[in-house]
Parts: C-alpha cells; sequence; structure tokens
C-alpha cells in the first residue's frame, strides 16, 4: 500500500470523532456473490439483528450526518433498517466496494463445513485466520473474480482482488478510509459506516492499533448486528 505521510495528523483527530460500525454475516463464503439460500438466511437472521441495532442506537439517542457502506445487498439492506429506525433515510450515502466483505478466492460460494472436508479444518483455518495467507486465487475469467460482474464495470479491473487474507482486505479497505470516512470525521461530521466482519475488522484493528500477529486479530469477531462506538475521551 503506498505511502500515506499526509494522514499521520488526520488519524489521530479522527480517533477522537464518533464512529460506528454494524456488520452481519452468514455461515458461507459469499463476499461478493449470493446464492438464494445466502440471501433467505439473510432476510431471516440478519434484518432481525440490524432491526436491534437501530433499535439500540434509537434508544441511546444516536445521531448521524453521512453514512458509508459496501455495494453488496446485504450491508445495503443492513443500512436500510438502520436508517429507517433512526428516521435518517434522507443522509447522504456513499456505497464504495472497497468496504465489500473479503474476496475468498476459490473459496467463493462455498460452504465453511464442505470446504473443512475437502481440504482439511487446519488449512481452511490456516485461509480464514492467518493475517497474510489468502486462499488459492480465482483465474480473471472465473464468474467469482469481482472484475467479472456488472455492477463494477465502470471500474478498473485489475483494482480487484483474485483472493484476499486479512492483511490484502486491510490494504484494500484503509485507502478508502483514509481517503473517504476520515477527512469527514474530521470535519465534524458523524458517520455511520454499515459493512462487513472483515472489512470492519480491518478499521477495527487500525483504530486500536492491533498488531499483525495472525491469531489476535484472526480471532477478532463480531456477533451479526455489532455496534462499536468511538467517542471522544
Amino acid at each position: 500500500m503506498e505511502s500515506r505521510k499526509p494522514f499521520h495528523r488526520l488519524d489521530r483527530c479522527a480517533t477522537f470523532c464518533f464512529r460506528c460500525l454494524i456488520y452481519n454475516i452468514i455461515n458461507n463464503f459469499y463476499p461478493y456473490f449470493h446464492s438464494f439460500k445466502s440471501l433467505n438466511i439473510i432476510f431471516h437472521e440478519g434484518v432481525k439483528e440490524a432491526v436491534k441495532a437501530g433499535e439500540n442506537l434509537k434508544k441511546n439517542g444516536y445521531k448521524f450526518d453521512i453514512a458509508f457502506t459496501s455495494v453488496l445487498k446485504r450491508a445495503i439492506s443492513t443500512y436500510n433498517n438502520v436508517s429507517e429506525i433512526l428516521d435518517c433515510m434522507d443522509l447522504p450515502l456513499y456505497k464504495s466496494w472497497r468496504l465489500n466483505e473479503r474476496h475468498y478466492g476459490q473459496l467463493q460460494g462455498l460452504n465453511k463445513k464442505e470446504t473443512s472436508q475437502k481440504h482439511g479444518e487446519s488449512q481452511v483455518k490456516l485461509w480464514r485466520r492467518s493475517y497474510d495467507i489468502p486462499p488459492p486465487f480465482v483465474d480473471l475469467n472465473d464468474q467469482n473474480y469481482p472484475g467479472n460482474d456488472e455492477k463494477y464495470r465502470f471500474t478498473d479491473k485489475k483494482v480487484f482482488p483474485r483472493g484476499e487474507s486479512l492483511k490484502l482486505t486491510s490494504e484494500r479497505v484503509l485507502p478508502y478510509w483514509y481517503d473517504s470516512i476520515a477527512p469527514e470525521l474530521i470535519a465534524g461530521k458523524r458517520v455511520l459506516v454499515v459493512a462487513h466482519g472483515n472489512s470492519l475488522r480491518a478499521i477495527v484493528k487500525y483504530l486500536n492499533n492491533i498488531s499483525d500477529n495472525g491469531f489476535f486479530i484472526g480471532w477478532l469477531n463480531f456477533k451479526a448486528g455489532f455496534i462499536c462506538r468511538y467517542h471522544r475521551v
């Protein structure tokens, strides 16, 4: 990732501002693509968690000025539910593929249990939980390569991952944090970020200055609909 020296000053300011991070997850490797089965799971479980998160935010009186989310349906659906409960559906909303869930390469669309049976539980755990060991990459002509998805037709294909470790996910997410989210916080705005387990894990790791130790960051887990708040002390 390129050097971003000017953002050292901005980072210190941003850590004193309010952030709220929400995400929902399912038990398959479905970061970029959805099947009917995965959408069905999200509808029944993700909506319930999103509503709970929205009610908790409303109960505690939180207000927002701007929101960010990924371009994936489950994150957008979560945001819609939360914003409706908070009566803030008129907020400026910015969507970016850089906040998408981690891309699992050749594991895309596979059930975690079935993948463990095929490759061995220890190997799958290494791919999922180590910080810098990615799963096998997909080919550029593979249907699971994001560059072949119609919704990314106006984005240079070369920027999309063929598979990601947590390290590669962080290198994809943090530039968006630096360039788009942090400046809004520094401007004094109250920011809502609705994303996914691994993309939010990258931000939380950065904000809390967590080391690159694979075990620790790999096991930094949140429950679906989890709200993580950073505020001025």
